[in-house]
């Protein structure tokens, strides 16, 4: 259906006169509302496929994997001929070039992040840290970076907390107070995270396309 698009815009649908996303616009925030059935997945949809014909990628965070069916050609269904005939084209199956995003990396593109790349700040909050707490960890990825040393996973970082515990008084006097109570605080809290990480990997399913 890619003569429905022209000059530069993508079809969303038809009301008293057919409405149109400039693709020049596309990249503006945008809402789309309405009670369940009203159409807010298809219209998203919409908008992908007609990015999609336009050359360009389209990141959708799709949760329940509605949006996975564009990856493979559709039917000719009496209703969607029929349908699209109301609207003045006609239906012609496509499909789209699609890469899934596996959180486990098992039947898709694998989504991993270093925890240096998380970040102190971004983890203070994950664990729930307070503002010294964070402070400490502050100080520990600083020592890192400055030692040329990879905090890649948690193993990194609490090998890296044992290191700031046990140089505490020495980093102290260039950082400020380093309590080894504040350090077993958050050895604490990334053993929840780590508990956590194990059940999810253990009980949950890869992502389907």
């Amino acid at each position: 259906m890619a003569s429905i698009d022209t000059d530069g815009t993508i079809f969303i649908g038809k009301s008293s006169k057919p409405e149109l996303l400039n693709l020049a616009m596309a990249n503006r925030h945008g809402l789309v509302t309405g009670a369940t059935g009203t159409g807010k997945t298809v219209t998203l949809q919409v908008v992908a496929e007609g990015l999609s014909r336009a050359g360009i990628s389209v990141f959708a965070a799709d949760i329940k994997g509605d949006l996975s069916g564009i990856s493979e050609r559709g039917e000719a269904k009496d209703a969607f001929v029929t349908r699209a005939k109301s609207l003045g084209f006609a239906y012609e199956p496509d499909q789209f070039p699609v890469v899934f995003w596996d959180l486990f990396g098992e039947q898709g593109h694998p989504i991993r992040a270093t925890i240096s790349e998380v970040g102190p700040l971004l983890l203070s909050r994950l664990m729930d840290l307070n503002d010294v707490q964070e402070g400490v960890l502050n100080i520990c990825f600083r020592v890192a970076d400055e030692q040329g040393l990879l905090v890649l996973d948690l193993k990194d970082l609490r090998a890296m907390l044992g290191y700031i515990s046990d140089h505490a008084a020495e980093l102290t006097a260039h950082y400020g107070n380093v309590s080894k109570t504040t350090i077993g605080t958050i050895q604490r809290a990334l053993l929840v995270c780590s508990r956590i990480k194990a059940a999810t990997s253990s009980s949950a399913s890869p992502l389907s396309s």
